[in-house]
């Protein structure tokens, strides 16, 4: 009973999204200016800073390309949040977490929902051997590596400032340092693609938000969400003050809602079993993108904030299903392990991924997840399509929920 009508509260949170498209529907209208092979076009850019490892030179030159085509949008207010990150010597065990976030096994952190693996599995790790890239010149790219000690690092954002309530607003997130030794395209150039997408449609001449929209490109998640966690720490207190007073200015407008992105393209399915001429078994990830795929949208159901999280989840599948034009989306209650998980006590806060991220990654769905085998070359237009769809899924509820206005 209780599932039932927190459901129908959910979908109740969804009911303005409802409204049937028509000629002058503004969301449409963005939504269109989304393309495959401008999103295509971005990750494969980004794609050239190899695996953007936190603390390197590479690292820093995409942060500055990222900025650069953020201005060239027209979101020319971009800013960066410093913060010191402290590099442990080689072997040092290094959880993926930030402080105060508990760690855990490959099926989710004790006391945040982490759900079951099940099925065939192939073995998930992070590849730190540069010599199995055979590719020269990308070995060579990526062969700088974090440098021990504490040093600065940055995160870098751009703001929508919203017309009638600028003290409010959605940030829109994913983020832009890999590892494995390859280009970190799916993770997670696909992310940030999208975000910076959404960072240029929404600046385009004529579109107007009643609310704010924050778009937000992370550093040191590979680490434990220490970029995601630095901006938590620095700025939840600053929410909704104006500054200066009497200035209509809010550096920091009250959260309303978080969304991230991490690792949007690849939902080939449950690995299957390959027996060779000696008669033993593998398992290797299907060819092809699966005719089931979808956009996984993720809420963490332990949160202090699940059921606004919940509401905020349904609101992004009713979006989905008016304005995605080729996948499906699912809603799932085991959001863990990004960086919405330092946000989720805070504000209602969800993930959209490629697939469920407890269950299906852990269980190895995604065989180039911090692999040197994450390269831009080795998706298909069905994967990047995939990645197109959770752009239209985000770009239409964060417009409808922020109250979007374009201008003829």
């Amino acid at each position: 009973m209780k599932a039932v009508v927190a459901l129908s509260v959910a979908l109740a949170f969804a009911a303005p999204l409802a409204s049937a498209q028509s000629i002058d529907d503004p969301v449409s209208t963005l939504v269109k200016q989304l393309e495959l092979d401008r999103y295509k076009a971005t990750i494969k850019s980004l794609t050239k800073f190899g695996d953007r490892r936190q603390g390197t030179e590479r690292n820093r030159q995409a942060l500055d390309w990222i900025e650069a085509q953020l201005k060239s949008y027209g979101c020319s207010n971009t800013e960066r949040l410093q913060y010191q990150y402290t590099q442990a010597a080689p072997g040092t065990p290094s959880p993926k977490r930030a402080p105060g976030i508990p760690s855990g096994g490959a099926g989710g952190p004790p006391g945040q929902g982490g759900s079951t693996l099940f099925g065939n599995r192939i073995p998930t790790g992070v590849n730190s051997d540069p010599l199995r890239q055979p590719d020269e010149r990308l070995r060579a790219l990526n062969a700088e590596q974090t440098p021990v000690g504490t040093s600065l690092r940055e995160n870098v954002y751009c703001t929508k400032i919203g017309s009638k309530h600028p003290e409010e607003m959605y940030i829109v997130s994913a983020h832009m340092d890999g590892i494995g030794f390859g280009e970190a395209a799916n993770d997670d150039g696909s992310g940030t693609a999208l975000v910076m997408e959404l960072a240029r449609i929404f600046s385009m001449p004529g579109v107007e938000t009643d609310r704010s929209i924050r778009f937000i490109l992370w550093n040191n998640e590979e680490t434990g969400l220490h970029g995601a966690a630095a901006y938590v720490e620095q700025r939840k207190d600053l929410q909704g003050i104006e500054s200066p007073k009497g200035s209509g200015k809010y550096p920091e407008p009250k959260w309303l809602g978080m969304i991230q992105h991490d690792m949007m393209m690849y939902d080939h399915g449950m690995p299957i079993p390959q027996v060779d001429k000696d008669g033993k078994t593998t398992y290797v990830s299907p060819p092809e993108q699966r005719l089931e795929a979808d956009v996984n949208i993720e809420y963490q159901s332990v949160s202090k904030q699940a059921e606004g999280s919940a509401k905020l989840a349904w609101a992004f599948r009713s979006a989905n299903d008016k304005y995605a034009t080729n996948y499906p989306a699912a809603v799932g209650f085991h959001m863990t392990n990004t960086d919405s998980t330092p946000f989720m006590d805070l504000v209602p806060s969800i993930s959209l991924r490629e697939n469920e991220r407890g269950q299906q990654i852990g269980s190895g769905w995604n065989p180039h997840w911090h692999q040197p085998t994450d390269l831009f070359a080795n998706y298909s237009d069905k994967d990047f399509l995939l990645g197109l769809n959770a752009a239209q899924t985000t770009l239409a509820g964060v417009a409808q929920l922020a109250g979007v206005r374009v201008k003829k």
